[in-house]
């Protein structure tokens, strides 16, 4: 039976929303009940974080109105919809570097420090998770700060909760533990916002569903109701279809000559790694959050200290070199964290396509015409939506601003690429746009370590695939080896050979 108005523990009745001429809400109503997981998806643009922000109180409608159990509710700061129990936990962090974790975390309650102190821990201790209270924020990893920001909403004690692509960065371990916790949230009565990219956790979590497309819920519903091919289809514009790298068949490499080669590698977080990775092929590399994978990757990319072993590039030793060698031997890396090592939020999308190679733009003075058709060739052959080239990088979309990022890293003609978790955090549709451009490398010879977390990522993508375990290379996949069970188990250092 259909819950009326009054026993709704949210009620959204046709909120629109514009900036300028562009319309990003068009007359959105939904519905949270007390109890539920409503999973919110859609693309990039579609408006689902602009009607969050609404919620919030960050943005204020332009028409409609907001409902909390069936009263009309003024929602347009931040501090009514605190106060009303509601709480968003960002998909970015966003804490205070200089202070510690129980510092960001007890930043706004009037509680006594002991039992604030208390609070925290025995939160921490009922999840399960490895959190240091008196580390400072500068030190955590994005999945630590992303742990921080879910505890501050959580000892809020709110009605409605916002998750905003909570898991994109949690190792396996820490986002069962968040399952579990939403899981006794729902037995609480509390209703929550689920954004999520990653269409498993829909059927895993949620109990309702709603898709949103240009501005409207095209889709929404009972959990129960659908299987992926159906949000899938529903995510995408009519008559469109997902792109993907294509069929990848198993590839003798045997006699080919390495193009980057690792040798008894070491440095901070990882030891003794050994693999190579050949001209037109994709290496992934799965492991949990922890593992080493950005350490040995940003090691390799001169951003930090070697403390052991060799790599070699295309048969040259460049152990050792700094960054702006490295990039000019031949390597190139998109990082984890575009926002903090990615882009350049208040610079134009252009400039941060090109930036990488504008000393080869100028001799005294910069080419402007070279570096406006460099930004454009990427722009046209990545499908980058952009009002022009002066639009500010940081007004873009999550899905955007990631192609722009893998551009700039192209644009110096690299003969290896390192991507580390390329889609994290992007819609499906940009997802679709990244997997054909892996593809296009592949075909064009250059070699790819991809590392990510989404493991049905790595089982599409890669030609063979390594797992790490606490620093070190324990398993490595040739492609029919590559699934999702064994990809699972390495990771968690359970692999056995034969399974």
């Amino acid at each position: 039976m259909q819950k009326v108005e009054t026993e709704a523990l949210l009620k959204i009745k046709d909120i629109r929303k514009s900036f300028g001429s562009n319309e990003v809400l068009k007359g959105i109503n939904l519905e949270l009940n007390e109890g539920e997981v409503v999973a919110l998806i859609g693309g990039n643009g579609a408006g689902k974080s602009t009607l969050m922000k609404i919620i919030m109180g960050i943005y204020q409608q332009d028409a409609g109105d907001l409902f909390i159990h069936g009263v009309k509710t003024d929602l347009s700061k931040s501090s009514l919809a605190l106060a009303n129990g509601i709480y968003l936990v960002p998909q970015e962090p966003m804490l205070f570097p200089n202070m510690t974790v129980e510092e960001n975390i007890a930043m706004g309650f009037n509680e006594n420090k002991i039992e604030m102190h208390k609070k925290i821990v025995d939160m921490i201790a009922h999840l399960g998770w490895d959190l240091k209270l008196d580390r400072r924020a500068n030190t955590l990893s994005i999945a630590e700060q992303q742990l921080v920001e879910i505890l501050k909403g959580l000892l809020r004690e709110s009605r409605i909760l916002i998750f905003d692509e909570p898991t994109s960065s949690l190792s396996f371990n820490e986002a069962e533990s968040l399952f579990e916790l939403i899981e006794d949230l729902k037995k609480k009565n509390i209703g929550i916002f689920y954004i999520t990219h990653r269409l498993s956790e829909v059927f895993e979590i949620a109990t309702h569903v709603a898709i949103m497309r240009d501005g409207i819920v095209s889709l929404s519903g009972a959990v129960s109701e659908f299987d992926k091919s159906h949000l899938v289809k529903a995510l995408l514009p009519p008559g469109s279809e997902l792109k993907t790298a294509g069929e990848s068949t198993a590839v003798d490499y045997s006699k080919a000559k390495p193009m980057l080669e690792l040798k008894d590698f070491s440095g901070y977080g990882f030891s003794g790694l050994n693999f190579e990775v050949y001209p037109g092929e994709i290496l992934g590399v799965a492991g949990v959050v922890g593992a080493g994978r950005t350490e040995f990757a940003t090691t390799i990319f001169g951003m930090d200290k070697v403390k052991g072993g060799k790599v070699l590039l295309d048969g040259e030793d460049i152990t050792g070199m700094g960054t702006r060698k490295v990039l000019d031997k031949g390597i190139n890396y998109v990082p984890e964290d575009r926002f903090l090592n990615g882009i350049f939020k208040i610079r134009e999308t252009g400039w941060n396509i090109s930036s990488a190679q504008l000393r080869n733009m100028s001799k005294i003075f910069l080419n402007k015409k070279a570096e406006k058709e460099l930004a454009d060739k990427y722009i046209n052959d990545f499908r980058i939506k952009v009002t022009s080239q002066d639009q500010l990088m940081g007004s873009l979309s999550g899905g955007n601003q990631q192609k722009a990022v893998i551009a700039r890293a192209l644009s110096t003609n690299p003969k290896v690429v390192i991507l580390d978790e390329p889609t994290r955090g992007i819609d499906a549709g940009a997802r679709g746009d990244v997997y054909s451009i892996i593809g296009k490398l592949k075909q064009q010879g250059v070699a790819v370590l991809l590392i990510s977390s989404d493991l049905e990522e790595i089982v599409e993508l890669s030609d063979r695939a390594i797992s790490m375990y606490q620093g070190r290379i324990n398993h490595t996949f040739p492609k029919e080896k590559i699934d999702l069970d064994n990809l699972t188990a390495a990771s968690f250092g359970v692999y056995e050979e034969g399974e």
